[in-house]
């Protein structure tokens, strides 16, 4: 999930960060002092980790599926990883993500297993808008609940894209259609939003358009909301839904998350579609770990700070200048005093 207000963590924003952009004058960027994990939903947040941040992500499941018109059943296990860079700028991150499955499949006529790499993905991430970024929130000293209530300045959303490509190294058992051939390489663009309501509720939005040069292209949406309940557990409900030519579904998925250090939680969910063409269940468990000690301090002026600098440049611009004989002739005549 996403950090709530100090170590609240998961599918919810950086919310140690907003909350430091409406207290301080000077605060930092991307990076939070909590860990910011996507999992263990499926939805992207907006915010990077972090410039020169490194992320692992990773958690195993099992899987229950079976088809009433074909009559199969596939049981087994599998394990998600994801490694995220902070890299170039603090808005931008590197992605990897990698599924693993292996299971037995059995029909009226045959039993067999079946195993892997069910998707890769490799892609970039960047904050294009932070609603947060120079906004400084006037505080009520003389009311908590003021400070904490709903402000409708909180329905602007921070803004992210994605952009990648999926890797198909073999033919892939789990492929839709298995009389079709995926291509090796597709392309997977995505457009994020996430808003911070108060300090323990978030909601995050994906709308993803995958593998739109082949067969098996596919209009998504993934709608995440995480409420913290204290500084160490979040829970979270996720809706995830597929429109495609070979297949479309909605997936209902909930879970939560502890955090255990700063650096450091874990994760448990239950997801169940609701289709019986085929009917799936997976649950599972999962960890994330951050590797922040080379991370470095990136300060963004005050909104007061901001009007200064502007200020400064403008009566710089504005002084009027002497041509060069009149410097000349000035230099002199202070140099003789």
């Amino acid at each position: 999930m996403k950090i709530l207000f100090k170590p609240i963590m998961k599918k919810s924003t950086p919310f140690l960060f907003l909350f430091s952009l409406l207290f301080v004058e000077l605060a930092s960027a991307q990076y939070t002092d909590v860990i910011n994990s996507n999992r263990p939903g499926k939805s992207m947040m907006a915010f990077s980790v972090g410039k020169s941040i490194i992320q692992v992500e990773s958690g195993v499941f099992g899987i229950s599926e079976n088809h009433d018109l074909i009559g199969y059943d596939a049981n087994g296990f599998g394990v998600d990883f994801a490694a995220r860079f902070g890299v170039i700028k603090e808005e931008m991150e590197a992605i990897i993500e990698v599924q693993y499955q292996n299971d037995t499949y059995t029909s009226p006529l045959e039993k067999y297993k079946r195993s892997a790499l069910r998707s890769t993905v490799l892609g970039v991430k960047y904050l294009v808008y932070d609603p947060n970024k120079y906004y400084e929130q006037k505080v009520n000293i003389r009311s908590w609940k003021a400070n904490q209530g709903f402000k409708w300045r909180q329905l602007i959303p921070a803004v992210g894209v994605f952009g990648g490509f999926n890797l198909n190294f073999s033919d892939n058992p789990y492929n839709y259609n298995s009389r079709l051939i995926e291509s090796k390489v597709s392309p997977k663009v995505a457009l994020i939003t996430q808003n911070t309501f108060g300090t323990r509720w978030v909601l995050v939005g994906n709308l993803i358009y995958n593998k739109f040069t082949n067969d098996f292209k596919s209009l998504e949406y993934i709608a995440t909301l995480t409420h913290g309940i204290n500084h160490q557990w979040s829970v979270f409900v996720e809706n995830q839904g597929y429109k495609g030519d070979l297949y479309s579904d909605i997936v209902f998925r909930a879970g939560g998350a502890y955090l255990i250090s700063s650096n450091l939680q874990v994760d448990v969910s239950i997801s169940k579609n609701i289709k019986d063409t085929p009917a799936i269940m997976y649950g599972g468990a999962g960890i994330s770990w951050r590797l922040d000690k080379n991370y470095q301090d990136v300060r963004i002026q005050s909104p007061e700070d901001r009007k200064k600098d502007k200020a400064n440049k403008s009566a710089k611009k504005n002084k009027p200048k002497l041509n060069k004989n009149k410097e000349k002739k000035l230099r002199k005549s202070k140099d003789k005093e």
